[in-house]
């Protein structure tokens, strides 16, 4: 489980930042949806998330994932709810 929780999270670049190193994202990682895509769903490029058999990343309802952002959107729905998890948790 990566917890993101209590990190304001604004744009896509905020999100690569805040995963990069609890996924044990390499250098090289793309920073991108489609590099996500490939990360999460082909498995091969972190070995951080291939030593897991399901990968759950947890944010606040805020910034990027206040549900009006498309971008949070698109990058919900590159996770498949079954291997790939992000839960969006409402603020206390």
């Amino acid at each position: 489980m990566v917890d993101l929780c209590g990190r304001l999270i604004e744009t896509l670049n905020d999100f690569w930042d805040a995963v990069s190193e609890p996924c044990g994202l390499p250098q090289w990682f793309g920073r991108n949806l489609d590099a996500w895509s490939d990360t999460i769903g082909a498995r091969g490029i972190s070995e951080v998330i291939d030593s897991h058999d399901i990968l759950i990343v947890h944010v606040d309802r805020r910034g990027l994932f206040d549900g009006h952002r498309r971008e949070a959107d698109v990058l919900a729905d590159i996770f498949d709810g079954v291997q790939n998890r992000l839960v969006v948790q409402r603020l206390a």
